[in-house]
């Protein structure tokens, strides 16, 4: 009997010394086996928070483990992305991120705190919301014949954006060089809800804007929408044209989107198991119907390879309307 348990009690060491032990290795290191922490880099309450904790609450169900919101503004969200990017890369702190933090900022920084390419691997994007160009109501005609005005009355007229350097402001940039660039100066303010105020006030002709915060407004004749910047249009408000329908063009978009990405070092295994979920949770019709009340649509399913792309992308769409406008924040 003794002979045999301290034989027993020598294997055991044995094993445990050769990391063995009774139960597999990989059951103590399956991801995710702890909380892990969903960085917005913008304030609670915003569009982006309010999309990114639908976001994390399904990711937490999918995962089977609390994912906790943390909100670290600053700097146009580079400020919390720098923070993840710099973070232990075994995908426990992943960051929702926008076209703010990893199309502009490499783009409109002097100085760059991160590379949104070199720095992240890409988990899969999650939603966009196209931006809408909205008029006071003391503008009349369509969006053509308002930038004409633009054109025919050189310094009497002004456009509004949430701040210098802001998707926004790029949007209405590129819109501006798509007509021929109309003398409509820029005005920035900290935040839309100011230039909004202001352009139901009539002190500014334009604004740009997402639909459902523009909607509001559009719908008692405060303002007036006068086009949407995507391929088609929106399910919101059927009856307002594109863009590319208004102006006779093709290809002109602009949206606000989101994308979830982890430190560049994270391991693939890591990725592809955050990758599975995310899949799984855009693809899902409660989730879908939860960001459209919000006016955003819900990503197509991506591959980590896919969203990198798209990043990529974006980059290039807007680094020439960038630099033409020279645009740059200290």
């Amino acid at each position: 009997m003794w002979t045999r348990r301290l034989v027993m009690t020598a294997l055991a060491a044995t094993f445990a010394g050769a990391g063995v032990g009774l139960q597999p290795a990989h059951a103590q290191d399956k991801f995710p086996s702890r909380a892990m922490k969903l960085v917005v880099p913008f304030p609670a309450g915003g569009p982006t928070d309010v999309v990114a904790r639908h976001f994390a609450a399904a990711l937490g169900r999918e995962l089977g483990q609390d994912v906790i919101v943390e909100n670290k503004v600053g700097a146009g969200g580079a400020i919390g992305a720098a923070d993840v990017a710099r973070s232990t890369p075994d995908g426990y702190t992943i960051i929702f991120g926008t076209a703010s933090t990893h199309a502009l900022h490499n783009l409109v920084a002097k100085t760059q705190q991160y590379d949104s390419l070199k720095d992240f691997a890409p988990i899969a994007l999650i939603g966009e919301a196209p931006l809408v160009f909205v008029a006071t109501p003391k503008l009349t005609g369509t969006l053509p014949e308002v930038l004409a005005q633009g054109k025919s009355k050189p310094g009497t007229m002004s456009y509004g954006s949430p701040g210098h350097g802001t998707f926004m402001h790029l949007a209405a940039e590129r819109l501006k060089q798509m007509a021929d660039n109309p003398d409509i100066a820029h005005v920035a303010y900290r935040g839309s809800a100011p230039a909004m105020n202001d352009l139901v006030a009539g002190q500014i002709g334009l604004m740009v804007d997402t639909i459902a915060t523009a909607l509001p407004q559009h719908r008692t004749g405060a303002a007036r929408i006068l086009a949407l910047a995507a391929d088609k249009r929106s399910a919101l408000a059927s009856d307002i044209p594109t863009v590319n329908e208004a102006m006779g063009v093709q290809g002109f978009s602009a949206a606000l989107w989101n994308v979830v990405a982890v430190p560049a070092a994270t391991p693939a295994d890591v990725v592809a198991r955050l990758n599975s979920a995310a899949v799984r949770i855009v693809s899902d019709p409660d989730f879908i119907a939860k960001l459209a009340q919000i006016g955003v649509e819900a990503a197509k399913p991506t591959t980590p390879a896919e969203a990198r792309a798209f990043i990529a992308a974006e980059r290039e769409k807007w680094k020439p309307i960038v630099e033409k406008a020279g645009i740059v924040l200290n």
